[in-house]
């Protein structure tokens, strides 16, 4: 019998586990038509989310902070778009080591004195304008979200 309980307690914490790494936490919410699902970090002052696909690799990620250590140069401007219906635009990037993978970063003022900071990485053109598109799906909680210039 005590293993019957052992198990219960296992059973238990593993879901625990599951349901942590569903949370959404401040995440932006995502559309559900791409089928990706958020891996939630918090800390004291900021919140790290990673949009996951079906087979766990990263589509993009952004980090929630009143400041963000990214800072746009307009040289390195890219592609316009829009998130959470604002206008703005996606900056180029680099990756060490890897000049094929197609590197894009922004900054959305998100209200209550937040920034998200937005990354993706792209090994294609394609997928670029696939993750480019499924960033502009994602909804702020905050009605005050503002564009970076």
């Amino acid at each position: 019998m005590p293993w019957l309980v052992l198990l219960f307690a296992l059973c238990a914490n593993a879901k625990a586990q599951d349901a942590a790494a569903d949370d959404p936490g401040n995440c932006p919410a995502l559309p559900a038509s791409t089928g990706l699902r958020w891996e939630y970090r918090a800390s004291a002052d900021s919140d790290f989310c990673r949009a996951l696909r079906a087979d766990g690799s990263e589509a993009f990620g952004l980090y929630i902070a009143s400041k963000s250590p990214f800072s746009p140069k307009r040289s390195d401007r890219a592609e316009a778009s829009t998130i959470d219906g604002k206008a703005m635009h996606w900056y180029r990037g680099e990756l060490a080591g890897k000049p094929d993978i197609q590197v894009r970063e922004t900054l959305i003022e998100i209200g209550s004195g937040k920034i998200a900071h937005i990354w993706l990485q792209a090994s294609s053109p394609d997928q670029l304008k696939e993750v480019i598109g499924q960033t502009e799906g994602l909804r702020f909680p905050s009605a005050q979200l503002s564009a970076n210039k």
